[in-house]
This record gives structure tokens, sequence and C-alpha cells, in this order.
């Protein structure tokens, strides 16, 4: 991609609460827009630019499943998906098995990388940083795991405990997919999965370690800050 033709400005968007299945299928359609720019400028001496997008929202509640889970890391059967409200849904990202509901800030960044770099490993850590520098705000010390992608605390602690779960998707180097931060979720319907396949560690939220609800808001806020330092972005909001 020429260097004119690039831009770091991003597009934030706040759909508020939506079903999963619905904002799967709108981040499908916002990555395919991007490629089918991408693929023109091929053919084209002047080059359309691509935007990037941060969607946040909210999600009823819902079981996802990558496409390298396991099926077993669901514990939950149909009648008790049912009895609780419960959505599952398979889907595309990388990962197992999470957990979206109410209370919980979830982000889906969909960005041509060739704006920014094409390293999808440098990609991750940079959200893990994100959410990290986003936590300490709070008072929260979090960091990354070297075996396990998202952000922990307590790492190789008997206490160590996940607070965000990471899971993307990329195609022509446009990203879906993202993170989902736990800041009021209420983490007992955790207890129908084994998180990301992994049994012997606990989750936890921004309002369960200060002991008080948060304004999700704000963790927005402070994310987005965090988010443009580390691209060296822009904002433009719609």
């Amino acid at each position: 991609m020429n260097s004119l033709s690039k831009t770091k400005n991003i597009i934030v968007k706040n759909l508020g609460f939506i079903n999963y299945n619905e904002c799967y299928e709108y981040q499908k359609k916002i990555q395919n827009e991007i490629i089918q720019i991408k693929l023109n400028n091929r053919n084209n001496k002047i080059k359309q630019k691509t935007p990037n997008y941060l969607l946040f929202v909210e999600h009823n509640h819902v079981y996802t499943l990558g496409n390298s889970g396991d099926n077993s890391n669901l514990l939950f059967d149909k009648t008790m998906l049912e009895k609780k409200g419960i959505d599952f849904h398979k889907t595309n990202r990388g990962g197992d098995i999470t957990y979206h509901g109410p209370g919980q800030m979830v982000c889906y960044p969909i960005l041509d990388m060739e704006n920014f770099y094409t390293d999808i490993h440098k990609y991750l850590r940079d959200l893990e940083d994100i959410i990290i520098n986003t936590l300490s705000f709070f008072g929260i010390n979090a960091s990354g795991n070297s075996e396990e992608t998202g952000v922990w605390l307590d790492v190789g602690n008997i206490k160590e405990r996940k607070i965000c779960a990471m899971g993307i998707k990329v195609s022509r180097w446009v990203t879906m997919h993202g993170l989902a931060l736990n800041v009021n979720t209420d983490l007992s319907y955790f207890d129908g999965i084994i998180p990301c396949g992994i049994s012997n560690k606990g989750v936890t939220s921004i309002s369960n370690e200060l002991n008080k609800k948060i304004d999700i808001e704000l963790v927005q806020k402070v994310f987005i800050e965090n988010f443009l330092k580390q691209f060296n972005a822009t904002i433009n909001s719609n």
C-alpha cells in the first residue's frame, strides 16, 4: 500500500446492547468493505484510503466458541442454556470458548493492519498492553501471560485469574473480533464453561477487584486514549 493512501484515523462507534450474531454479521460487512477497497486499489491509479474502526458493544448472555475450540468446554447442556437465557454460537475467531454479557466492555477493532504494521503477534501484544495500561488507571496491576493470550492478574501465582479475553480473525490484513474486558460482569456465568479451555485458572472483573461498580463509559474512554497512544492514531467519532 502506498504510504500516501494509508490512514491512522479511527472511527469509533458505540453500538450499545446488540445481539452477538447481528454484531458478527456487521463486523463481517465492514471487514468485507475494507477488503474490497484494497482489491480495487490494486487496479486504480488513485488509491482510496481504507477506514479503521473501533466498535464498542455489550452483548446479551452468550457463549462463543472459536474455530479451534473444543465443544467439551461448554459445561451447560441445551436445557440449562435455555433456562438461564444464554445463547451459544460457533464463530470464526481464534481461541476457545468464552462468555459475553452485560457489564462487559467488548471492543471489536476492525483495522486495515497495512495502515499500521503487518504483524499479528505484535497486534495481540499491543491489545494486551492497552488493557494493562487501562487497568493501571484504575489501580489494578495486570500483565500478559507468556503461555496464554489475554490479560491476567497474579500470573504465576495460585490465584492467577483472567480479566480480559481476546480472540481475532484476520483476512487480507483486515482484523475483526477483538477483546472482552470484565468490568461489572456477573462472573457466575463463567460457571457454564471452561473459559478459554483453561481449567485451572479463575476469572475476575474490575468491580470484583475493587469491590465497587465501575462506570463502563469511563473504562471505554481510558481504553480509547490508550489505544490511540499505542497505535499512534487519531480519532473520528461517528
